[in-house]
């Protein structure tokens, strides 16, 4: 997944590059950055943790017990 094409997290990496360094400005464009690539990992966590568990393997039977395959 490529964050840059984000536009949050876009206009925040375009505002913290602008800003000069050691100034309120600058700090602030740092926090902003910050917050959103928080934002953009929280949302992958969540997105991470909504896919379906994988089936189980077979534990009786000839078929599916030495390959895991699944349609």
């Amino acid at each position: 997944m490529n964050i840059v094409n984000t536009p949050s997290v876009g206009a925040a990496v375009t505002s913290a590059s602008s800003g000069e360094a050691g100034t309120v400005q600058g700090a602030a464009s740092i926090m902003v950055l910050n917050k959103a690539l928080d934002t953009q990992a929280a949302g992958a966590i969540t997105l991470l943790s909504a896919l379906p568990q994988q089936p189980a393997l077979a534990t009786e039977g000839s078929v599916g017990r030495n390959v895991n395959t699944y349609a």
